[in-house]
């Protein structure tokens, strides 16, 4: 069997410290990069939906499915890599943190989930997703998700070199050989 299956990263969310991370929205921008998601060669080949339980990739999920006419399902081990013991924190100490948690992969950097046992959750939960049905997938995610399925996929160490080249992202794998197809493309 060779069904595509395609990661799809929720595009710009609205950033806002007050609230949890979980729970931001897509920006206008991000909206309007959603909306151009049913447009791409692949899209109309997808079947099924699933995303993580966050609410900008159900955000994404929804608009997707609305144009494709699916429903989508969630899960909540496609999350975004947890973070909760540090929560928000300003984009360059962010980003310093995402660094170490992938330079040191078995490591709970500052708290968070170390990038090994993340990456073992994703990859349980599209090897779940995908002995329930062979069928064309959209996985609405994150980068660090994404990234970490990629290295799965790819036989690659963990490294953020392989993230996704912005927000509203996408690639194609095929989760049966267990490898990716393309690299990383921003949705236009």
């Amino acid at each position: 069997m060779n069904t595509l299956c395609y990661v799809v990263t929720h595009p710009e969310v609205v950033v806002d410290p007050t609230i949890p991370v979980t729970q931001w929205r897509l920006n206008g921008a991000g909206l309007a990069r959603a909306a151009r998601l049913s447009s791409l060669a692949w899209a109309p080949s997808v079947e099924r939906i699933v995303c993580s339980t966050e609410r900008k990739a159900v955000e994404t999920a929804a608009v997707l499915g609305g144009d494709l006419g699916l429903e989508w399902a969630t899960d909540p081990e496609l999350g975004e890599i947890d973070r909760s013991a540090t929560g928000f924190l300003p984009a360059a100490e962010h980003e310093a943190t995402a660094d170490a948690v992938f330079a040191r992969p078995a490591e709970r950097v500052r708290g968070w989930e170390s990038a090994e046992d993340a990456q073992r959750r994703i990859v349980r939960a599209v090897l779940r997703w995908t002995a329930v049905a062979d069928v064309p997938t959209a996985y609405v995610c994150h980068g660090a998700v994404g990234t970490l399925l990629w290295c799965a996929l790819t036989g690659s160490p963990i490294d953020r070199r392989y993230d996704q080249p912005g927000q509203g992202s996408w690639y194609a794998f095929d989760p049966w050989a267990w490898t990716a197809s393309e690299p990383w493309q921003r949705i236009a």
